[in-house]
Order: C-alpha cells, then sequence, then structure tokens
C-alpha cells in the first residue's frame, strides 16, 4: 500500500517508524486481499487509523525503547546517600530522586495508551458493516440474531477508556512530606502501578484485534493475506487452548484470556518470522 511506501518513511526518518513501516510491508508482502482492492475501490485515502499505523507504532516504540533506555541506566547506577568514593570522601547528593524513571513510566504509560487506542478504533472498522469493506455486522455469519464480537469492541473500548484515566502522569503530582524537607517527589510508584495496569490493559485490547482480524480472514477465504499476516494467523490459530473460528455465539472472555496471554509472552511477535 502506498502509505508503506519507503521513500515516505525515509522523509521523517524516525527510528520507530522506519521499522514499523518495514516490518508492515513484509506482514503484508504478497496479499492477495490488498490486491483485491486495487480496482473498484471507492476509498480516496485510508483512514488515520490504518494509513497512519506506522507512525503510530513507530512513535510508540520509540517511547518504549526510552523507557528501557532510562531503566537500565537505573538499575546500573549508584542512587544511595550518601555516596562514598575513593580515598573516602563522603558526599551527600540526590541520586535517590526517581524523577527520571518517573517520568520514564508516565512516558510509557502514555505510549501504551495510544497503542491500545489506536488498536481499538481498528476493531471498530473490522465489526462495523459501514467501515470493514463488506465484513458481516460483528463478524456473525448470523447478524442480528448473533452477537458475533459485539462485546469485543465494548470490552476493548471500556479498557482504553480506563488507561486514558491513568494515563494522567504521576510525576507531576508531587506533594510535600517529611515537614517540607522533602518537598518535591517524583511519585515513582503510583507511575509503575499505572504503567503495569495500563499494560495489562494494552495486551487485551490487542488480543481484541488479533481475535477480530483472524475471524475476518474467515470470511475473506480464498483469498489470503500477506506472507507474515499468514504465519501469524496460522500461529494463532495454533495456540493451546486453541482459539477456534467463530462459528456461533459464544463468551469471548476465553480466548482474548488466551490472546492476552500469548501477546504478553511474545508467541504473537510478528518479528519472529523474520
Amino acid at each position: 500500500p502506498a502509505p508503506l511506501d519507503s521513500r515516505i518513511h525515509q522523509a521523517r526518518p524516525h527510528p520507530g517508524q522506519l521499522a514499523a513501516a518495514a516490518m508492515m510491508r513484509q506482514l503484508l508482502a504478497d496479499s492477495e486481499i490488498r490486491e483485491s482492492h486495487r480496482e473498484g475501490d471507492p476509498r480516496v485515502q485510508d483512514a488515520y487509523s490504518l494509513r497512519c499505523a506506522p507512525q503510530v507504532f513507530g512513535a510508540v516504540a520509540d517511547a518504549i525503547r526510552f523507557a528501557r533506555e532510562t531503566v537500565t541506566v537505573e538499575l546500573n547506577a549508584s542512587t544511595d546517600n550518601p555516596l562514598v568514593f575513593p580515598g573516602g570522601d563522603v558526599i551527600s547528593g540526590g541520586n535517590f530522586h526517581g524523577q527520571p524513571v518517573a517520568q520514564a513510566l508516565d512516558f510509557l504509560a502514555t505510549a501504551l495508551t495510544t497503542l491500545q487506542a489506536i488498536a481499538e478504533r481498528r476493531v471498530e472498522r473490522l465489526v462495523n458493516p459501514d467501515l470493514s469493506q463488506g465484513l458481516p455486522a460483528f463478524l456473525t455469519a448470523d447478524p442480528g440474531l448473533s452477537s458475533g464480537y459485539m462485546m469485543v469492541q465494548i470490552s476493548a473500548a471500556s479498557l482504553v477508556a480506563e488507561s486514558r484515566t491513568l494515563a494522567m502522569p504521576a510525576s507531576i503530582g508531587s506533594i510535600p512530606t517529611d515537614a517540607n524537607q522533602e518537598d518535591f517527589v517524583p511519585m515513582g510508584m503510583a507511575a509503575a502501578y499505572k504503567a503495569q495496569r495500563i499494560l495489562a490493559n494494552a495486551q487485551r485490547v490487542i488480543a481484541a484485534e488479533l481475535l477480530c482480524a483472524s475471524q475476518g480472514l474467515e470470511f475473506l477465504a480464498p483469498l489470503r493475506p500477506g506472507r507474515g499476516v499468514e504465519a501469524l494467523y496460522r500461529r494463532l490459530r495454533g495456540l493451546v487452548p486453541r482459539v477456534a473460528p467463530l462459528d456461533a455465539d459464544r463468551p469471548p472472555a476465553p480466548d482474548l484470556e488466551r490472546l492476552a496471554r500469548a501477546v504478553a509472552a511474545g508467541e504473537l511477535d510478528p518479528g519472529a518470522e523474520w
């Protein structure tokens, strides 16, 4: 697709964006589904949640890399007070202050909220027949009689709403303590707690997108997706316990939880194919 053209991304060479676009080109290579839309498709351009995916994925990846680098420095740093140096110098300072990590975790929280928010928008495009370009309503063969994956989108929207509330930075919320001696504190534990919760939400929203996307592929057969997407689809369907195609209404929670665990464990990492 044109939005993945490498020249576009070389013109704005953020590292994450370049990597995301390259991975998406690999995922979609030789897609018969893509080829089927070359003629007769009324759309001039795709919606942002599709067309701008490399830019958003890239920004998220860069934020994750920044958080990882910050935490790596911190884990290998001396944060005691005072510090004792060779020669016997004992110097009191402030290396214990957790602002670098707290800010990095807040940045991570906003990035993960962004990731799940754009994923939820694509879930909506999969289950909504006004947006899905031919897929049945809620990805069920019996729309109107069956709920299909209606509740999957509702659940994803609920998780995103919670994450948006949690994404308010903790590191700007200092409250003085210790008779105002500790008059500016980073609130790093709150930042860590919120980031952990937002990460769990993100894993479930990504699971929702994977669940709906794999079901969408069932309706597009015999057209084949891109090589990378097809390999990912096979891995998803090969999970144990099995995440089977939806042929009749059933509670989606077990499938969502299985996929969320797979996402967390890296079992569905698209980069594992290359």
